[in-house]
């Protein structure tokens, strides 16, 4: 039986890539995709999501649930990277929703629908998540699980010197998620980078005769060019993308029982996450962290899993 999942997304090339590769996965089924304010502002990201599901057609239609700001507002805007649209401004046309439901409602429709059933991929700010167990106190216990990407263990941050950008973009609801009681899965930025798409990747996306591949190819090349202008990397790193992974082929990833908590106010260090690693530590174990991955075999399942994406959208 395929699992119920909620993609809690941010779009952003990133999340696209990963949203083409769980539409069309036979494992997975979509009940959701959500909207969240943090690569792009809440409505282009709302407007992202809507574009991205229209684009690839896929099988079945999820629910589609629109952002709204964060309560402090987004301290970090990355359209200087990845264009105003946050995919590279290849000017998508979409037909937007006249009535959209909140994010934070379509969550809790659909966890109460199947309590205990769904799965919540958060791969943006934890903005949505906080607001609907917010709204609802018991939603935490009737989540099956939360696979969060972002936060760093050990490594460096890389929006500032301390935090990840999505902890970064809204640490309020970041530490509201991390101390919930909800069965939760960090998936780090220290073990995300160390999966790069080379260039290579490009040759091996599915043919533009496809949806998935013409949608591709319009809006990776964009980011691969700021990926070199900025950093000099010959290739992309694909968080969220490395995070679904996680959800579809766990036994590719080690885990550790952690626990962890989201730093608010510091000068320095907001939206840092600091994990008590004492040798006799005070705190409570609160969530599974990933502390490695075969990255090569992580990679080989975004092309194999593309490619079926590619073949579900042939010729349509």
């Amino acid at each position: 039986m395929p699992r119920k999942v909620i993609l809690d997304v941010d779009p952003g090339f990133d999340d696209a890539l990963a949203l083409c590769m769980a539409l069309f996965d036979p494992r997975l089924e979509v009940v959701a995709v959500t909207a969240v304010g943090g690569n792009v502002p809440p409505q282009q990201a709302t407007r992202n999501v809507q574009a991205i599901v229209e684009q690839l057609d896929p099988p079945r239609l999820p629910r589609v649930g629109a952002a709204s700001p964060p309560d402090a507002g987004l301290p970090v805007d990355s359209r200087h990277l990845y264009g105003i649209d946050g995919l590279g401004d290849v000017e998508i046309q979409v037909a937007e929703l006249r009535a959209p439901h909140p994010s934070e409602k379509i969550i809790c429709d659909e966890v109460r629908a199947a309590p205990e059933e769904v799965t919540l991929v958060a791969l943006g700010p934890l903005t949505n998540i906080a607001r609907a167990f917010q709204r609802d106190p018991e939603l935490p216990s009737l989540v099956h699980r939360i696979v969060i990407m972002g936060g760093t263990v050990s490594g460096s941050g890389n929006i500032t010197p301390a935090a990840e950008f999505n902890i970064f973009c809204d640490p309020v609801s970041a530490r509201a998620v991390f101390r919930s009681r909800s069965t939760k899965t960090l998936v780090p930025l220290d073990v995300t980078n160390r999966v790069i798409l080379t260039f290579d990747f490009l040759d091996q996306l599915p043919a533009e005769a496809t949806r998935v591949g013409k949608f591709l190819r319009r809006i990776l090349p964009p980011a691969y060019r700021a990926y070199r202008q900025e950093w000099g990397l010959e290739g992309i790193h694909a968080h969220d993308t490395v995070t679904l992974v996680a959800v579809t082929n766990p036994e590719w990833f080690k885990t550790q029982e952690m626990a962890g908590d989201v730093e608010t106010r510091g000068e320095l260090t907001k939206g840092a996450t600091v994990f008590d690693r004492r040798r006799a530590p005070a705190w409570r174990c609160n969530m599974e962290v990933v502390t490695d991955l075969d990255a090569e075999k992580v990679v080989e399942e975004i092309q194999r899993n593309l490619a079926h994406a590619g073949k579900c959208t042939a010729g349509r």
